[in-house]
């Protein structure tokens, strides 16, 4: 298999702990950091074996395989996740650092990737309600030369090719770049794309106490944007996704797209100025350009057809992140405190479809079979006929040819500035040789100021910018506790107890309004309480069992006109999940994971949006010879809700993979991955009730890596 590079650096005390150390934990340690069995949270960590054994291409395929989380749609253009019932496409992090830009993220350059679950704001700030997924770097490596490439090829079209080479340039420096460059392809047609990535990467050892890595990465996607199929009343009563549409796509190539071209700089300082001190300095600027529009079906009957909806959105954001902690380690402790400024320009505007035939964003179109979409000269026509039945000869007499474009009506614009100022601390406390206590607290103040454009309306319908109206800044300040205690009656054995909490202002995840008066109102607060058993067993497996509950506050004013305001709980949840991964022996390893979720929503009126109350899965690997190796995987999904429990059901589904292995060499590696192995039709998420995903039908992907 291709080295990772845990394995090149420090071989002997890196292998022990890949995968068992979170990325801030090991940046916040001097001795060998805390092991994730005396961290008081459920976590899940994907190294970068697990991503290509099991032919990972992105975030939704991790998740697919952790409990506790599942998919959102995301619209077809972005990450979105739900974390133990709260949805986010914003609590996502590289290396400890914000990275709330929507996008689909690449795994090239990943080492493992982290998924804690439970409101946390104490080491990441706000965010982070339900959980948040952090990426780990790959970063250059003193002393050490390597260099491999991945290469591979699917049925669906797809292909994909990546570099990764670390080299020196002297007894004190070292240099690593990484490079993917993918071709994107699925079962839905029209579906296309590619991404390209380029990572170089630098280390300094300026002395035996002092570390500088920089890196700067690129990024340019583009790709197809597939809002999904509409549902219907399929099943007698219940709203289901109408499986005769599965392999209808409504949009066309030209109007359903996504760009992304990003700039990261990373600069890191690490110093050791004692025996028991360290100190630690990043520095991240990054500067993103997001672009996506599309159509979608926004209601549907089968008299009436599909009415069809869009529009184009651009985002345009710049971020300056300084993060500084300070360790130090007692006899019975270690303690941390920090310092974070976050600084983030952000802008955006939103324009309508506008369909020529109706003078507004939306067009009923009937789908008959497949959806007819046909582009001539800008122009969209809608063909319409009686084999749907309940139409006279009046209504369909001709062909109607819609022009469409984005550009003509303008829905919103807005400027904002966020400053961010946090300090926090933490005490990691040795109560007694078999007690442990996580002890600490974050004060964030947070300063929104956000400049909304205002618009006239012409006679024919369009929106266009006129003057801006006055900026409304909202300050908020917040401290997020947390506490864990932790027992540990041997040394391979821990039993947890712990709160947390996190917030999120009222600007929402992308920062582009304030929600009515909301303005005025604190944050949303979310706890998490958890009870939890770990055990790492000799034999190299590890048993995680944990039981949570959750609670969203969020301050409501009374509608009595005197602008009380009071708060009210705006999701309720419970639940357990149970993980055993790692080594049953020599021959056999398993991941293997279940979670049971129980939500409410708005003070318990109804049942939450896409949370499945059960989910499970399972990848079991067998080592039949030094050369061979083959892998089971099977994922199950409960039905959920797609909006209120009175509306539209996604079905239950189990999904089967396979995976072999083949070393001809200790250099060379073949991968041929069956996804969907039973080639089963099922809907793994949905943004709305006529916007459900088509999950991907059976795939086979053939792969090779190349160590030098």
């Amino acid at each position: 298999m291709v080295v990772s590079t845990s394995a090149i650096f420090a071989q002997d005390e890196q292998l022990e702990v890949k995968g068992k150390v979170l990325y801030k934990d090991q940046v916040n340690s001097l001795k060998p950091p805390v092991p994730i069995l005396d961290v008081p949270q459920s976590v899940s960590v994907i190294t970068d074996e697990d991503i290509k054994l099991q032919g990972f291409r992105q975030i939704g395929d991790l998740i697919r395989y952790t409990p506790g989380v599942n998919t959102s749609q995301g619209e077809g253009h972005r990450d979105a996740v739900v974390f133990r019932g709260v949805r986010s496409t914003a609590d996502f992090y590289q290396d400890g650092v914000r990275d709330d830009v929507q996008y689909y993220r690449s795994l090239y350059n990943v080492e493992q990737v982290e998924i804690l679950k439970g409101g946390d704001a104490l080491l990441f700030g706000r965010g982070g309600t339900g959980g948040l997924i952090n990426r780990v770097s790959k970063t250059a490596q003193i002393g050490e030369t390597f260099s491999s490439f991945d290469t591979g090829v699917d049925s669906f079209g797809g292909g994909d090719f990546a570099i990764d080479g670390n080299m020196i340039v002297s007894d004190n420096v070292a240099f690593r770049l990484n490079v993917h460059v993918d071709s994107l392809a699925n079962h839905r047609d029209m579906f296309d794309g590619d991404r390209v990535g380029v990572n170089p990467t630098m280390k300094f050892q300026v002395n035996s106490a002092t570390t500088i890595d920089l890196s700067y990465e690129y990024a340019d996607h583009e790709r197809f944007v597939d809002r999904g199929i509409p549902t219907d009343d399929v099943s007698g009563g219940t709203m289901r996704p109408i499986e005769a549409m599965k392999d209808i796509v409504f949009g066309t190539k030209d109007l359903n797209k996504t760009t992304l071209e990003a700039n990261i700089l990373k600069g890191s300082l690490n110093h050791n100025y004692s025996d028991t001190g360290k100190l630690n300095l990043s520095v991240t600027a990054n500067d993103f350009r997001k672009l996506y529009q599309n159509l979608y079906v926004s209601d549907y009957t089968a008299s009436m057809g599909a009415k069809m909806d869009g529009y184009r959105d651009v985002t345009m954001r710049e971020s300056l992140v300084i993060s500084l902690s300070n360790i130090n380690e007692f006899d019975r402790g270690t303690l941390a405190v920090g310092f974070e400024m976050v600084d983030t320009e952000n802008n955006n505007y939103r324009y309508n479809t506008y369909f020529s035939s109706t003078r507004d964003d939306n067009e009923i179109f009937m789908p008959v079979r497949g959806m007819n979409f046909n582009v001539a000269n800008g122009n969209l026509t809608n063909r319409r006929t009686l084999e749907t039945g309940g139409l006279t000869d009046a209504d369909v007499t001709q062909d109607q040819v819609t022009y469409v474009d984005y550009i003509s009506d303008l829905n919103n614009k807005s400027d904002t500035d966020i400053e961010v100022t946090s300090v926090y601390l933490q005490g990691n406390i040795d109560l007694a040789d078999q007690w442990k206590m996580i002890l600490g607290g974050r004060y964030d103040e947070v300063e929104t100021t956000i400049k909304q454009y205002g618009k006239t309306t012409d006679a024919l319908g369009r929106g266009a910018e006129n003057g801006t109206n006055p900026s409304v800044t909202k300050k908020d300040s917040l401290f997020s506790p947390r506490f864990g205690l932790i027992f540990k009656p041997q040394e391979n054995m821990s039993l947890y107890l712990s709160y947390s909490e996190a917030f999120q202002p009222r600007s929402g995840e992308q920062y582009k309004t304030f929600s009515g008066d909301s303005d005025k109102f604190n944050p949303d607060v979310f706890e998490n309480t958890e009870l939890g058993f770990k055990y790492d067993m000799d034999s190299g497996l590890s048993l995680a069992v944990a039981y949570f509950m959750g609670e969203q506050t969020k301050a409501t004013a009374y509608d009595n006109g005197t602008g009380e305001v009071t708060s009210e709980i705006g999701l309720e949840i419970d639940g357990f999940e149970l993980t055993l991964n790692g080594q049953v022996n020599d021959n056999n390893a398993i991941r293997f994971g279940l979670a049971s979720v129980d939500a409410t929503a708005s003070k318990g009126v109804g049942a939450a949006r896409e949370i499945p109350e059960l989910t499970y899965s399972l990848w079991y690997t067998h080592q039949a010879s030094d050369m061979f190796a083959i892998s089971l995987g099977a994922t199950y999904q409960d039905e959920s809700f797609v909006g209120s429990e009175t509306g539209p059901v996604l079905p239950d589904y189990t999904r089967l993979d396979m995976a072999m292995t083949i070393t001809p060499t200790e250099n060379d590696v073949v991968r041929i991955n069956i996804e969907n192995l039973s080639d089963t039709t099922y809907y793994p998420h949905s943004h709305s009730n006529h916007q459900v995903s088509v999950g991907e039908s059976q795939n086979v992907r053939v792969s090779y890596s190349k160590r030098f």
